[in-house]
C-alpha cells in the first residue's frame, strides 16, 4: 500500500514539474515576443527621428512621405514576421508538449497496470501453491479413507491446473507481444472440442452450473490449444464475476453466413465505457486493493488476440435480464458443417 502511495505521489510530482517547465517555456516565448515588438517600435521611432533630422519636410514633402511610408511598411512586416514565427513556435511547443505528456501518461498508466498485475499474480500464484501443499501435507500426515484421499487429490489437481493455466497465460502474453507464437492450424471438430472443454471446466468450477447448447458437427480450421484457452478464459471470467450457484451458458450457433459462440453469465454486467478497456493488457475493472475477484488482467487480452488470429471478432453485450454476454463471430469461410 505504501509503495502504491509513493507511486501516485511520484506521478503527481512528475506531472507538476512537467507542467511547470511547459508553462515557463510558453511564458518565456511570450516575453521574448513582447520584447521584439517593443524593439521593432523603437527601431521605427529611431528611423523616423533620423529622417526628420536628415530631410526638410517642407522642401521635400514627397520624398519625406515616401520614406515614412517605407518605414511604416517595414515595421508592419517585422510585426507580421514576429507574430507568425511566434505562433508557429507556440504551436510546435504545445503540440510537442501534448505528445510528450501523452507518452509519459501512457507509460505511467502501464507502470501502474504492471504493478497491479504483479500484485494480482502474486496472489494467484500463492493461493494454488498453498492449497496444493496443504492437501499433500494432509495426505502425508494422516491416514484417510479412500474417498477423502480422492477428494484431496482432485482438489490438488484442480489447483495445479489453475496454476498451469496462469503460467500459460503469462507465457502466451509474452510470446504474442514479441510475435513469437505461431498458430498450429488444423481442421478441428469444434463442437466436440467445446463439449469436452465445458465438461473439463465444470469439474474445476463446481460453484456454477455450465450449460452447453452446442450445434453438432461444426468443424473449424484453428489451433486446438489456443481455442481451448479462449473457452476456458471466457467461462472462468464469467464465474469470477457472477454469483455462486448461477448458470453460465455456452452457445454455438450458425446464423446466415456466420458462426457464433456466446458465453453469458448472470453477474453485474460490464459498463459501456469499460467494454473496450477490458481487452487491454493488465486492465481490470476496479482497484487492485479493493476488488474481490481473482485474476491477472491477461485472460481477455489473450482471448481477443487469439480470436483475431483466427479471423474472428469478439464483443461484449448485456445479458437479459442481468449479466454480460461475450460473443465471438467467425465468417462462414472459416467453418464448415459436416
Amino acid at each position: 500500500m505504501r509503495k502504491l502511495f509513493l507511486k501516485m505521489h511520484e506521478g503527481k510530482v512528475i506531472s507538476f514539474i512537467y507542467l511547470f517547465v511547459l508553462a515557463y517555456t510558453i511564458l518565456a516565448l511570450v516575453w521574448w515576443g513582447i520584447l521584439l515588438f517593443m524593439q521593432s517600435e523603437q527601431i521605427a521611432r529611431f528611423e523616423v527621428q533620423n529622417l526628420e533630422l536628415r530631410t526638410d519636410s517642407v522642401s521635400h514633402p514627397v520624398e519625406y512621405h515616401q520614406e515614412l511610408q517605407r518605414i511604416e511598411t517595414t515595421e508592419k512586416r517585422r510585426t507580421v514576421m514576429f507574430f507568425g514565427e511566434g505562433v508557429i513556435f507556440l504551436a510546435i511547443i504545445l503540440l510537442g508538449g501534448f505528445f510528450v505528456y501523452l507518452a509519459v501518461y501512457k507509460q505511467m498508466k502501464l507502470s501502474q497496470q504492471q504493478q497491479n498485475f504483479l500484485m494480482a499474480v502474486t496472489h494467484e500464484l500463492k493461493s494454488p501453491i498453498a492449497a496444493a501443499k496443504l492437501n499433500l501435507e494432509t495426505l502425508r500426515k494422516h491416514r484417510l479413507d479412500e474417498e477423502k484421499q480422492h477428494r484431496l487429490l482432485d482438489n490438488t489437481i484442480r489447483e495445479t491446473n489453475r496454476l498451469d493455466q496462469l503460467c500459460n497465460n503469462i507465457l502466451l502474453a509474452s510470446q504474442m507481444e514479441s510475435q513469437r507464437y505461431q498458430l498450429y492450424l488444423e481442421d478441428l471438430d469444434f463442437s466436440a472440442l467445446l463439449e469436452a472443454g465445458v465438461k473439463e471446466i465444470q469439474s474445476r468450477i463446481p460453484t456454477h452450473t455450465i450449460q452447453a447448447h452446442i450445434l453438432p458437427d461444426v468443424w473449424l480450421n484453428g489451433d486446438k490449444f489456443m481455442l481451448q484457452i479462449v473457452l476456458s478464459n471466457l467461462i472462468e471470467n464469467a464465474a469470477k464475476y457472477s454469483p455462486k450457484n448461477t448458470v453460465i451458458d455456452v452457445t454455438l450457433t450458425a446464423t446466415g453466413n456466420q458462426l457464433k459462440l456466446k458465453v453469458t453469465d448472470q453477474g453485474p454486467g460490464i459498463p459501456i465505457d469499460e467494454r473496450r478497456r477490458i481487452f487491454l493488457k493488465f486492465y481490470r475493472i476496479g482497484n487492485e486493493n479493493t476488488r474481490k475477484s481473482k485474476g491477472s488482467g491477461l485472460g481477455l487480452f489473450l482471448t481477443e488476440r487469439i480470436v483475431q488470429q483466427h479471423g474472428g471478432t469478439i464483443i461484449v453485450k448485456d445479458n437479459v435480464p442481468a449479466g454480460a454476454s461475450f460473443e465471438i463471430t467467425w465468417p462462414v469461410y472459416s467453418a464448415q458443417t459436416v
